[in-house]
């Protein structure tokens, strides 16, 4: 099953992220499945494939990049990063034409063959910073 879930990450991971099909994420997610982020409240599966597509109209070549798959029981860690170009409004930012390079992990709980919840970690303050919304000073 861990060769299976790993491969089936993979694919639905570029076919959503990488080509914007993201209604194949329904052959990964569960329909309760719940996203934990930055915001205090929880993506439910709808929510999450919104962003991926106000994200993917931001940045039109956006490419997600997989670096690592663990899985151990039903536990599933990953860690990514992507790189796109800020050409479309997003969050309220209007374009600044810039190269954002990013990276996170995300940590999935998996229940059957689909994933039931997930938490997302990376730091927003970096896309702000490639942006040029914040500058990020060295002590």
């Amino acid at each position: 099953m861990m060769d299976t879930l790993r491969e089936r990450i993979a694919a639905v991971w570029s076919e959503a992220w990488g080509q914007g099909d993201v209604n194949a994420l329904d052959t990964l997610l569960s329909p309760d499945y719940l996203r934990h982020g930055t915001d205090p409240h929880p993506q439910t599966l709808d929510a999450f494939k919104a962003a991926i597509v106000s994200t993917r109209a931001a940045f039109p070549d956006l490419a997600t990049v997989i670096d690592d798959i663990v899985i151990e029981g039903d536990r599933a860690a990953i860690r990514w990063h992507s790189s796109g170009t800020h050409v479309n409004g997003f969050l309220g930012v209007p374009p600044t034409k810039r190269r954002v390079d990013i990276s996170g992990a995300t940590f999935a709980r998996v229940e059957g063959d689909l994933i039931v919840e997930e938490h997302v970690t990376w730091d927003p303050r970096a896309l702000l910073a490639a942006l040029g919304i914040i500058s990020v000073g060295q002590d």
